[in-house]
C-alpha cells in the first residue's frame, strides 16, 4: 500500500467572483471535503495579506478547531504572491512570515507552497530570476523553522513559469536543499508539455501534487475531473511506481464549479474513489 492521500483545494470556491459568494466559508468547504470522501484542505494566503481569503481562519486557533471538527487535515498552506522585485516587498514579508509562523505554531509537518501571481511576462528573465530567488528566500526561512516548502507555478497567459523553457529556467534554480516542486498536471499540459516526461524529468524535486483536469478548449481550458484530456489512471501509477509518498490535491477550475463548487467536489471525491484509491492501494 502507498503512502499517498487525497485532498482539495479551495480555489474551486473561490472562482465567483473571487469568493464574493463563499466568502468566510472555510469551515464549509471542509465539511463538504470530508462528505467526498477527501482527507485533506488546501486553502490560500494572498498577498495582500489580508481576510478575505482566509475568513476566521485568519485565526490559527480557529482553523485548528474547524479542522478537528470536520474530521479532515491541512494539507498545505499555499502563499499566494508576485514576487516580482528584487526583495521581498513589505506585505509579502508579512504574508510569508505569518504563514510560516501559523505552521511552526499550529500545524506542524504540514507543508507551505509557494505559488507565484501571474502578471505578466514582461522583462521575462529579470522577473523569473526575482521571482525563484524570492521563493528560495521564503523557503529558506521556512526551512529553518522546519517546515518543508514546494514550488507551484501555473499556466494563465500572465504566468512567468508556464513553458518548458521556463520550467528548465526556474526549476534548475530552485535551493533543493529547502523547496520540492508541486507538479500541477492540469498546468504542465496548458503549457505545452508533456506530464509524464515532466514528472520524470523533476521527479527529484516532486513532493507536492495537484490534479486537475484539461479540456484545451477556450482560455480557460479546464475539465471537470475524469471528463478531459488528462490520464490520472497513468500519473497515478507513475507516481506509486516511484513510492512517491504525500498529497494528491485536487483543483477543479471547471465551468460547472463555477456555480457548483460543492457538487463538482462531491462528484469528483467520487471520481477518485472509483479510479484512483484501487491504484493507490
Amino acid at each position: 500500500m502507498s503512502d499517498i492521500k487525497f485532498g482539495s483545494q479551495v480555489y474551486t470556491w473561490f472562482m465567483d467572483g473571487y469568493g464574493e459568494g463563499n466568502n468566510n466559508k472555510l469551515s464549509h468547504m471542509a465539511k463538504v471535503i470530508k462528505k467526498a470522501g477527501l482527507t485533506g484542505i488546501e486553502p490560500m494566503v494572498l498577498e495582500p495579506y489580508d481576510t478575505y481569503w482566509l475568513g476566521d481562519w485568519k485565526d490559527p486557533a480557529k482553523m485548528k478547531a474547524d479542522l478537528e471538527e470536520a474530521g479532515i487535515e491541512l494539507t498545505a498552506l499555499a502563499l499566494v504572491c508576485t514576487w516580482e522585485n528584487e526583495e521581498e516587498t513589505e506585505s509579502e514579508r508579512e504574508c510569508a512570515d505569518w504563514t510560516i509562523n501559523t505552521l511552526k505554531e499550529y500545524f506542524p509537518g504540514v507543508a507551505l507552497g509557494t505559488v507565484p501571481l501571474p502578471n505578466g511576462r514582461h522583462n521575462l528573465q529579470q522577473r523569473r530570476l526575482n521571482l525563484v530567488n524570492n521563493v528560495n528566500r521564503v523557503s529558506r526561512r521556512a526551512a529553518e523553522a522546519g517546515l518543508k516548502c514546494s514550488f507551484h507555478p501555473n499556466s494563465p497567459p500572465g504566468s512567468l513559469v508556464r513553458t518548458q523553457e521556463d520550467y528548465d529556467v526556474v526549476l534548475s534554480s530552485l535551493d533543493p536543499t529547502v523547496t520540492g516542486w508541486t507538479p500541477d498536471v492540469g498546468h504542465i499540459i496548458r503549457g505545452g508539455m508533456d506530464v509524464i516526461e515532466t514528472m520524470t524529468k523533476w521527479q527529484h524535486l516532486i513532493n507536492h501534487i495537484h490534479y486537475k483536469d484539461f479540456s484545451g478548449n477556450g482560455p480557460e481550458p479546464w475539465a471537470q475531473m475524469g471528463s478531459g484530456k488528462i490520464d490520472f489512471h497513468k500519473i497515478t501509477e507513475f507516481l506509486v511506481q516511484r513510492n512517491y509518498k504525500g498529497w494528491i490535491v485536487c483543483e477543479d477550475e471547471c465551468e460547472h464549479a463555477i456555480k457548483h463548487p460543492d457538487e463538482v467536489t462531491l462528484q469528483n471525491g467520487e471520481w477518485c474513489k472509483e479510479n484512483l484509491f484501487p491504484l493507490v492501494g
